[in-house]
Protein backbone atom coordinates (compact mmCIF):
# COMPACT_ATOMS: atom_id res chain seq x y z
CA UNK A 1 0.00 0.00 0.00
CA UNK A 2 1.44 3.10 -0.57
CA UNK A 3 0.06 6.72 -0.10
CA UNK A 4 0.24 9.21 -2.95
CA UNK A 5 3.77 10.63 -4.28
CA UNK A 6 4.05 13.85 -2.45
CA UNK A 7 6.02 16.93 -4.22
CA UNK A 8 8.72 16.18 -2.22
CA UNK A 9 9.25 12.79 -3.74
CA UNK A 10 7.77 13.63 -7.17
CA UNK A 11 10.61 16.53 -7.48
CA UNK A 12 13.56 14.42 -5.84
CA UNK A 13 12.40 11.57 -8.59
CA UNK A 14 12.65 13.78 -11.27
CA UNK A 15 16.15 15.32 -10.32
CA UNK A 16 17.21 11.44 -10.12
CA UNK A 17 15.83 10.89 -13.58
CA UNK A 18 18.14 14.22 -15.29
CA UNK A 19 22.30 14.39 -15.40
CA UNK A 20 23.45 16.15 -12.28
CA UNK A 21 25.21 19.18 -12.70
CA UNK A 22 28.82 19.17 -13.76
CA UNK A 23 29.81 20.70 -10.08
CA UNK A 24 28.53 17.75 -8.70
CA UNK A 25 31.68 15.63 -7.61
CA UNK A 26 31.99 12.08 -6.41
CA UNK A 27 33.78 12.32 -3.02
CA UNK A 28 32.60 15.58 -2.55
CA UNK A 29 32.64 15.52 1.44
CA UNK A 30 30.03 17.56 4.20
CA UNK A 31 30.48 18.17 7.75
CA UNK A 32 28.71 16.38 10.17
CA UNK A 33 25.05 16.96 11.41
CA UNK A 34 25.30 14.14 13.91
CA UNK A 35 22.79 14.46 16.78
CA UNK A 36 21.54 12.36 19.81
CA UNK A 37 17.98 13.58 20.84
CA UNK A 38 16.15 12.06 23.80
CA UNK A 39 12.68 10.90 22.43
CA UNK A 40 10.67 12.80 24.46
CA UNK A 41 7.71 10.11 25.26
CA UNK A 42 9.37 6.72 25.48
CA UNK A 43 13.43 8.38 26.56
CA UNK A 44 14.66 6.38 23.99
CA UNK A 45 18.04 8.02 22.75
CA UNK A 46 17.96 8.73 19.14
CA UNK A 47 21.18 8.85 16.60
CA UNK A 48 19.84 11.30 13.77
CA UNK A 49 22.61 11.12 11.19
CA UNK A 50 21.32 14.29 9.14
CA UNK A 51 19.72 17.25 10.98
CA UNK A 52 19.35 20.19 8.55
CA UNK A 53 16.52 20.05 5.73
CA UNK A 54 17.90 18.93 3.18
CA UNK A 55 15.60 16.28 1.02
CA UNK A 56 16.92 13.40 2.93
CA UNK A 57 15.43 9.92 2.63
CA UNK A 58 16.37 6.37 3.51
CA UNK A 59 16.68 3.64 0.83
CA UNK A 60 13.73 1.56 0.65
CA UNK A 61 13.10 -1.40 3.41
CA UNK A 62 13.25 -4.09 1.23
CA UNK A 63 17.04 -3.23 0.19
CA UNK A 64 20.07 -3.46 2.74
CA UNK A 65 21.00 0.17 4.46
CA UNK A 66 24.74 -0.17 5.29
CA UNK A 67 27.94 -0.90 3.83
CA UNK A 68 29.77 -4.37 4.24
CA UNK A 69 31.86 -2.51 6.70
CA UNK A 70 29.34 -1.72 9.05
CA UNK A 71 30.47 2.49 8.61
CA UNK A 72 28.54 4.36 6.50
CA UNK A 73 24.74 4.60 5.08
CA UNK A 74 24.02 5.28 1.88
CA UNK A 75 20.73 7.83 1.38
CA UNK A 76 18.75 9.48 -1.28
CA UNK A 77 19.06 13.28 -0.56
CA UNK A 78 18.91 16.77 -2.33
CA UNK A 79 22.08 18.18 -0.91
CA UNK A 80 23.72 17.17 -4.65
CA UNK A 81 20.24 17.20 -6.69
CA UNK A 82 20.16 13.99 -8.35
CA UNK A 83 23.13 12.10 -6.67
CA UNK A 84 23.36 9.08 -3.38
CA UNK A 85 25.31 10.31 -0.04
CA UNK A 86 26.78 8.17 2.47
CA UNK A 87 26.90 8.98 6.06
CA UNK A 88 29.40 7.75 8.78
CA UNK A 89 27.87 6.00 11.59
CA UNK A 90 30.22 6.85 14.25
CA UNK A 91 31.68 10.18 12.65
CA UNK A 92 28.34 11.74 11.07
CA UNK A 93 30.57 12.91 7.80
CA UNK A 94 29.18 12.60 4.62
CA UNK A 95 30.57 11.86 1.29
CA UNK A 96 28.56 11.88 -2.13
CA UNK A 97 29.01 8.78 -3.51
CA UNK A 98 27.59 8.54 -7.02
CA UNK A 99 28.36 11.19 -9.67
CA UNK A 100 26.19 11.72 -13.09
CA UNK A 101 23.12 10.95 -11.45
CA UNK A 102 20.80 7.99 -10.73
CA UNK A 103 17.48 6.51 -11.27
CA UNK A 104 15.20 3.43 -9.29
CA UNK A 105 16.28 1.73 -6.65
CA UNK A 106 20.16 2.10 -4.55
CA UNK A 107 21.92 -1.24 -4.25
CA UNK A 108 24.71 -1.88 -1.68
CA UNK A 109 26.57 -4.78 -1.66
CA UNK A 110 26.53 -6.95 1.74
CA UNK A 111 29.83 -8.73 1.00
CA UNK A 112 31.54 -6.35 -1.18
CA UNK A 113 32.08 -2.20 -0.65
CA UNK A 114 30.04 -1.73 -3.87
CA UNK A 115 27.04 0.14 -4.66
CA UNK A 116 24.63 -0.67 -7.86
CA UNK A 117 22.10 1.24 -9.45
CA UNK A 118 20.29 2.42 -12.88
CA UNK A 119 21.08 5.45 -14.71
CA UNK A 120 19.68 7.19 -17.72
CA UNK A 121 22.61 8.30 -20.24
CA UNK A 122 23.79 11.78 -20.91
CA UNK A 123 21.18 14.12 -22.26
CA UNK A 124 18.30 12.63 -20.79
CA UNK A 125 15.41 15.16 -20.13
CA UNK A 126 11.77 15.03 -19.56
CA UNK A 127 11.13 16.26 -23.14
CA UNK A 128 14.19 13.71 -24.18
CA UNK A 129 13.08 10.42 -22.24
CA UNK A 130 15.71 7.82 -22.01
CA UNK A 131 14.68 4.19 -23.70
CA UNK A 132 17.61 2.23 -22.34
CA UNK A 133 19.45 2.15 -19.04
CA UNK A 134 23.01 1.68 -17.94
CA UNK A 135 23.89 -0.24 -14.80
CA UNK A 136 26.34 1.26 -13.15
CA UNK A 137 29.01 0.10 -10.29
CA UNK A 138 30.17 2.28 -7.79
CA UNK A 139 34.12 1.28 -5.60
CA UNK A 140 33.17 2.50 -2.54
CA UNK A 141 36.00 1.57 -0.57
CA UNK A 142 38.33 3.23 -3.40
CA UNK A 143 35.76 6.30 -3.08
CA UNK A 144 35.95 6.94 0.55
CA UNK A 145 39.78 6.43 0.97
CA UNK A 146 40.64 8.94 -1.85
CA UNK A 147 37.65 11.09 -0.63
CA UNK A 148 39.50 11.20 2.94
CA UNK A 149 43.11 11.79 1.94
CA UNK A 150 41.66 14.48 -0.37
CA UNK A 151 42.87 12.93 -3.84
CA UNK A 152 40.22 12.08 -5.66
CA UNK A 153 40.62 11.01 -9.30
CA UNK A 154 38.59 11.41 -12.57
CA UNK A 155 35.07 9.56 -12.21
CA UNK A 156 35.67 7.02 -13.98
CA UNK A 157 38.23 5.19 -11.51
CA UNK A 158 35.31 4.57 -9.33
CA UNK A 159 32.11 3.96 -11.65
CA UNK A 160 32.12 0.96 -14.23
CA UNK A 161 29.42 0.45 -16.42
CA UNK A 162 28.26 -2.77 -16.45
CA UNK A 163 25.99 -2.94 -19.32
CA UNK A 164 23.36 -1.12 -21.26
CA UNK A 165 19.63 -2.54 -21.58
CA UNK A 166 18.55 -2.33 -24.94
CA UNK A 167 15.89 0.20 -25.54
CA UNK A 168 13.07 -2.81 -26.95
CA UNK A 169 13.32 -3.96 -22.92
CA UNK A 170 12.10 -1.19 -21.60
CA UNK A 171 13.91 -1.31 -18.57
CA UNK A 172 13.71 0.77 -15.19
CA UNK A 173 12.33 1.00 -11.78
CA UNK A 174 13.00 -1.70 -9.22
CA UNK A 175 16.08 -3.33 -9.48
CA UNK A 176 17.57 -5.70 -6.75
CA UNK A 177 21.53 -7.34 -6.25
CA UNK A 178 21.37 -11.40 -6.28
CA UNK A 179 23.35 -12.71 -2.76
CA UNK A 180 26.32 -13.27 -4.89
CA UNK A 181 26.20 -10.27 -5.90
CA UNK A 182 27.38 -11.16 -9.61
CA UNK A 183 23.77 -11.14 -10.47
CA UNK A 184 20.91 -7.71 -10.75
CA UNK A 185 17.24 -8.00 -11.33
CA UNK A 186 15.24 -5.71 -12.71
CA UNK A 187 11.81 -4.99 -14.15
CA UNK A 188 10.94 -4.72 -18.12
CA UNK A 189 8.34 -3.15 -20.01
CA UNK A 190 4.83 -4.43 -21.02
CA UNK A 191 5.80 -5.44 -25.04
CA UNK A 192 8.78 -7.24 -23.81
CA UNK A 193 7.03 -9.41 -21.19
CA UNK A 194 3.98 -9.89 -23.63
CA UNK A 195 7.23 -11.79 -25.76
CA UNK A 196 6.96 -14.24 -22.90
CA UNK A 197 3.91 -14.77 -21.94
CA UNK A 198 1.51 -17.90 -23.16
CA UNK A 199 -0.98 -16.60 -25.88
CA UNK A 200 -4.20 -17.57 -23.60
CA UNK A 201 -2.79 -15.90 -20.97
CA UNK A 202 -5.80 -13.36 -19.34
CA UNK A 203 -3.86 -9.96 -18.65
CA UNK A 204 -5.23 -8.42 -15.90
CA UNK A 205 -6.71 -4.93 -15.69
CA UNK A 206 -6.09 -2.01 -13.13
CA UNK A 207 -7.48 -3.07 -9.94
CA UNK A 208 -8.97 -0.34 -7.28
CA UNK A 209 -9.51 3.47 -7.34
CA UNK A 210 -5.94 4.76 -7.81
CA UNK A 211 -5.97 3.27 -11.04
CA UNK A 212 -3.01 0.60 -11.03
CA UNK A 213 -2.14 -2.94 -11.62
CA UNK A 214 -2.46 -3.67 -15.30
CA UNK A 215 -0.16 -6.21 -16.31
CA UNK A 216 1.93 -7.41 -18.40
CA UNK A 217 5.09 -7.22 -16.45
CA UNK A 218 8.27 -9.15 -16.50
CA UNK A 219 11.71 -9.61 -14.72
CA UNK A 220 15.12 -9.48 -16.14
CA UNK A 221 18.47 -10.35 -14.92
CA UNK A 222 22.12 -8.85 -16.52
CA UNK A 223 25.21 -10.20 -15.15
CA UNK A 224 27.64 -7.76 -13.66
CA UNK A 225 30.76 -9.18 -15.16
CA UNK A 226 29.36 -9.92 -18.67
CA UNK A 227 26.62 -7.91 -18.99
CA UNK A 228 24.63 -10.80 -20.33
CA UNK A 229 20.59 -10.37 -19.84
CA UNK A 230 18.26 -13.05 -19.68
CA UNK A 231 14.46 -12.64 -19.25
CA UNK A 232 13.92 -14.60 -15.66
CA UNK A 233 9.48 -14.07 -15.78
CA UNK A 234 6.41 -12.55 -17.18
CA UNK A 235 3.30 -12.06 -15.29
CA UNK A 236 -0.19 -10.32 -16.26
CA UNK A 237 -0.12 -8.14 -13.63
CA UNK A 238 1.98 -4.79 -12.69
CA UNK A 239 5.22 -5.73 -10.49
CA UNK A 240 6.50 -3.55 -7.53
CA UNK A 241 8.55 -3.99 -4.91
CA UNK A 242 11.24 -6.37 -6.32
CA UNK A 243 13.92 -7.61 -3.74
CA UNK A 244 16.27 -10.52 -3.49
CA UNK A 245 17.28 -12.77 -0.48
CA UNK A 246 19.77 -11.63 0.66
CA UNK A 247 21.24 -15.02 2.08
CA UNK A 248 20.26 -17.26 -0.86
CA UNK A 249 21.23 -16.97 -4.27
CA UNK A 250 18.61 -17.03 -7.12
CA UNK A 251 15.86 -16.11 -5.10
CA UNK A 252 13.15 -12.89 -6.09
CA UNK A 253 10.61 -11.41 -4.05
CA UNK A 254 8.14 -8.66 -5.73
CA UNK A 255 4.40 -7.77 -5.10
CA UNK A 256 1.36 -7.04 -7.64
CA UNK A 257 1.35 -3.39 -7.36
CA UNK A 258 -1.88 -1.52 -7.11
CA UNK A 259 -0.94 1.45 -4.68
CA UNK A 260 -3.06 -0.09 -2.18
CA UNK A 261 -5.03 -4.09 -1.94
CA UNK A 262 -4.28 -6.50 -4.53
CA UNK A 263 -6.20 -9.27 -5.10
CA UNK A 264 -2.63 -10.91 -5.05
CA UNK A 265 0.05 -9.17 -2.96
CA UNK A 266 3.33 -10.99 -2.89
CA UNK A 267 4.94 -13.03 -5.07
CA UNK A 268 8.08 -15.18 -5.35
CA UNK A 269 10.00 -16.85 -8.12
CA UNK A 270 13.61 -18.37 -8.90
CA UNK A 271 16.07 -16.65 -11.08
CA UNK A 272 15.70 -19.30 -13.89
CA UNK A 273 12.02 -18.61 -14.23
CA UNK A 274 10.73 -21.87 -11.92
CA UNK A 275 8.99 -21.99 -8.70
CA UNK A 276 6.91 -18.77 -9.41
CA UNK A 277 4.05 -19.01 -6.95
CA UNK A 278 1.42 -16.29 -4.61
CA UNK A 279 4.33 -15.84 -1.45
CA UNK A 280 1.44 -15.79 1.43
CA UNK A 281 -1.80 -16.52 -0.25
CA UNK A 282 -4.16 -14.02 0.69
CA UNK A 283 -7.70 -13.89 1.56
CA UNK A 284 -10.49 -11.11 -0.07
CA UNK A 285 -10.78 -9.68 3.25
CA UNK A 286 -6.99 -9.41 4.14
CA UNK A 287 -5.10 -6.47 3.42
CA UNK A 288 -1.43 -7.56 2.49
CA UNK A 289 1.51 -4.98 2.23
CA UNK A 290 4.89 -3.94 2.17
CA UNK A 291 6.43 -7.46 2.15
CA UNK A 292 10.40 -7.67 3.18
CA UNK A 293 12.83 -10.72 3.14
CA UNK A 294 13.97 -10.71 6.88
CA UNK A 295 16.06 -13.96 7.40
CA UNK A 296 17.60 -16.66 5.02
CA UNK A 297 13.70 -18.72 4.94
CA UNK A 298 11.31 -15.52 5.89
CA UNK A 299 9.65 -12.81 4.83
CA UNK A 300 7.38 -10.06 7.23
CA UNK A 301 4.70 -8.23 6.11
CA UNK A 302 2.02 -6.30 7.09
CA UNK A 303 -1.73 -7.36 7.66
CA UNK A 304 -3.52 -4.11 7.91
CA UNK A 305 -6.31 -3.45 10.30
CA UNK A 306 -6.79 0.27 9.34
CA UNK A 307 -10.32 0.27 8.28
CA UNK A 308 -13.74 0.27 10.33
CA UNK A 309 -15.44 -3.16 10.61
CA UNK A 310 -18.33 -3.60 7.79
CA UNK A 311 -16.55 -0.59 6.43
CA UNK A 312 -18.63 -0.76 2.74
CA UNK A 313 -22.26 -0.41 4.84
CA UNK A 314 -21.68 3.56 5.05
CA UNK A 315 -20.01 3.63 1.35
CA UNK A 316 -23.11 4.77 0.30
CA UNK A 317 -21.66 7.96 2.14
CA UNK A 318 -17.90 7.28 1.95
CA UNK A 319 -16.35 9.45 0.04
CA UNK A 320 -14.07 7.80 -2.73
CA UNK A 321 -11.61 11.21 -3.20
CA UNK A 322 -8.12 10.71 -3.13
CA UNK A 323 -6.41 9.30 0.01
CA UNK A 324 -4.73 11.09 2.67
CA UNK A 325 -1.12 10.56 3.12
CA UNK A 326 -1.71 10.40 6.53
CA UNK A 327 -4.66 7.83 6.90
CA UNK A 328 -4.40 6.13 3.11
CA UNK A 329 -6.42 3.58 1.89
CA UNK A 330 -9.58 4.60 3.26
CA UNK A 331 -11.75 5.04 -0.31
CA UNK A 332 -14.91 2.52 -0.38
CA UNK A 333 -13.51 1.30 -3.88
CA UNK A 334 -11.14 -0.81 -2.14
CA UNK A 335 -13.90 -3.28 -0.99
CA UNK A 336 -14.19 -4.98 2.59
CA UNK A 337 -10.80 -5.41 3.32
CA UNK A 338 -8.22 -4.41 5.88
CA UNK A 339 -11.08 -4.48 9.07
CA UNK A 340 -10.10 -6.20 12.33
CA UNK A 341 -12.83 -9.01 12.11
CA UNK A 342 -10.27 -11.03 10.63
CA UNK A 343 -6.80 -11.40 12.48
CA UNK A 344 -4.33 -8.42 11.25
CA UNK A 345 -0.49 -7.65 12.31
CA UNK A 346 3.03 -8.21 11.56
CA UNK A 347 2.58 -11.31 9.90
CA UNK A 348 5.74 -13.72 8.90
CA UNK A 349 5.48 -16.01 6.37
CA UNK A 350 8.34 -19.43 5.87
CA UNK A 351 9.62 -19.29 2.21
CA UNK A 352 9.93 -23.54 2.69
CA UNK A 353 7.22 -24.63 4.70
CA UNK A 354 4.98 -22.10 3.73
CA UNK A 355 3.23 -21.57 7.64
CA UNK A 356 2.52 -17.98 8.50
CA UNK A 357 2.71 -16.32 11.76
CA UNK A 358 1.52 -13.45 13.18
CA UNK A 359 4.12 -11.43 15.71
CA UNK A 360 2.03 -9.21 17.20
CA UNK A 361 -0.35 -6.08 16.51
CA UNK A 362 -0.89 -2.92 18.22
CA UNK A 363 -4.43 -3.13 19.92
CA UNK A 364 -5.78 -0.15 18.08
CA UNK A 365 -5.28 2.61 15.51
CA UNK A 366 -4.00 1.55 12.18
CA UNK A 367 -2.30 -1.39 13.11
CA UNK A 368 1.52 -2.29 11.58
CA UNK A 369 2.36 -0.73 8.49
CA UNK A 370 5.96 -0.89 7.20
CA UNK A 371 7.91 -3.92 8.65
CA UNK A 372 11.30 -5.73 9.20
CA UNK A 373 12.52 -8.28 11.26
CA UNK A 374 16.52 -8.81 12.45
CA UNK A 375 18.73 -11.15 10.34
CA UNK A 376 18.77 -14.15 13.70
CA UNK A 377 14.74 -14.18 13.72
CA UNK A 378 15.16 -12.45 16.97
CA UNK A 379 13.25 -9.32 16.34
CA UNK A 380 10.66 -7.70 14.38
CA UNK A 381 9.72 -4.45 13.74
CA UNK A 382 7.23 -1.91 12.07
CA UNK A 383 5.94 1.67 12.07
CA UNK A 384 2.15 2.84 11.75
CA UNK A 385 0.06 5.81 10.53
CA UNK A 386 1.10 7.60 13.19
CA UNK A 387 4.79 7.18 12.43
CA UNK A 388 5.23 5.37 16.17
CA UNK A 389 7.96 2.52 15.72
CA UNK A 390 7.21 -0.62 17.74
CA UNK A 391 9.85 -3.56 18.26
CA UNK A 392 8.17 -7.09 18.99
CA UNK A 393 10.06 -9.96 20.82
CA UNK A 394 9.37 -13.03 18.43
CA UNK A 395 10.18 -15.35 21.25
CA UNK A 396 7.71 -13.89 23.53
CA UNK A 397 5.82 -11.82 21.27
CA UNK A 398 5.88 -8.54 23.72
CA UNK A 399 5.96 -5.25 22.09
CA UNK A 400 7.57 -2.29 22.96
CA UNK A 401 6.70 1.57 21.66
CA UNK A 402 10.35 2.57 20.88
CA UNK A 403 9.97 6.47 19.50
CA UNK A 404 7.10 8.36 18.41
CA UNK A 405 6.36 11.96 17.36
CA UNK A 406 7.81 11.39 13.57
CA UNK A 407 5.00 13.87 12.40
CA UNK A 408 2.06 12.41 10.43
CA UNK A 409 2.78 15.64 7.73
CA UNK A 410 5.96 14.40 7.51
CA UNK A 411 7.23 13.65 3.46
CA UNK A 412 7.39 10.49 3.59
CA UNK A 413 7.07 7.49 6.19
CA UNK A 414 9.82 5.82 8.56
CA UNK A 415 10.10 2.38 6.62
CA UNK A 416 12.48 0.71 9.70
CA UNK A 417 15.03 -1.44 8.16
CA UNK A 418 17.21 -3.28 11.22
CA UNK A 419 20.76 -3.26 11.18
CA UNK A 420 22.69 -6.16 9.58
CA UNK A 421 23.61 -7.41 13.07
CA UNK A 422 20.24 -6.65 14.79
CA UNK A 423 21.23 -4.16 17.09
CA UNK A 424 20.08 -0.93 15.65
CA UNK A 425 16.78 0.32 13.31
CA UNK A 426 17.10 2.80 10.45
CA UNK A 427 14.44 5.30 9.51
CA UNK A 428 13.56 8.18 8.43
CA UNK A 429 12.15 11.34 10.04
CA UNK A 430 10.59 14.54 10.26
CA UNK A 431 10.87 14.79 14.23
CA UNK A 432 13.51 18.19 13.66
CA UNK A 433 12.24 19.64 10.72
CA UNK A 434 10.67 23.32 11.40
CA UNK A 435 8.33 22.97 8.24
CA UNK A 436 7.34 19.79 9.55
CA UNK A 437 7.86 17.26 6.22
CA UNK A 438 11.37 17.44 5.38
CA UNK A 439 12.85 14.18 6.35
CA UNK A 440 16.39 13.01 8.50
CA UNK A 441 18.24 9.83 8.66
CA UNK A 442 17.82 8.39 12.26
CA UNK A 443 19.05 5.27 13.94
CA UNK A 444 16.90 3.75 16.65
CA UNK A 445 18.58 1.52 18.85
CA UNK A 446 17.47 -1.82 20.40
CA UNK A 447 17.43 -1.64 24.05
CA UNK A 448 20.42 -3.40 25.67
CA UNK A 449 18.32 -5.05 28.00
CA UNK A 450 16.65 -7.02 24.83
CA UNK A 451 19.57 -7.65 23.43
CA UNK A 452 20.98 -9.45 26.73
CA UNK A 453 17.78 -11.54 26.91
CA UNK A 454 18.60 -15.56 26.52
CA UNK A 455 15.86 -18.19 26.18
CA UNK A 456 15.31 -21.52 26.91
CA UNK A 457 14.28 -22.58 23.72
CA UNK A 458 17.17 -21.47 21.78
CA UNK A 459 15.32 -21.16 18.07
CA UNK A 460 15.74 -17.56 18.62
Amino acid sequence: MKSKPTLFFAALSAACLLVAPASAQIGKRFPSERKVVKDPVTGTMLTFLTSTPAGDSKIYQTHNQWTSDGQWLVFRSGRVPGEAMAVNEKTGEMVQVTEGGYTGMLNIGRKSMKLYFMRNPAGTTKENPATSVQIVEVDLAKVFADSKAGKMQAPSVYQRVCGTTPPEMGAGGDMALDANEDVVYFRVGKAEAAKHLAANTKIETNFGPRNMGAGPAGLASMNLKTGQFKHVVSVPFQIGHVQTNPWVPGEIVFCWETGGKSPQRTWTVLADGSGLRPLYPEADYEWVTHEAVITRDEVAFALMGHRKINFNKDAATASNSPSDPRNPGQEAGWGESGTREKPTGLGIVNLRTREMTIAGQTPSGSGLWHVSGSADGRFAVGDDFSRSLYLIDRHTHEMLLLTTGHKETAADHPHPTFSPDGTRIQIQSAMLSADNKSMNICIVPVPESWLKRTYKDKSK
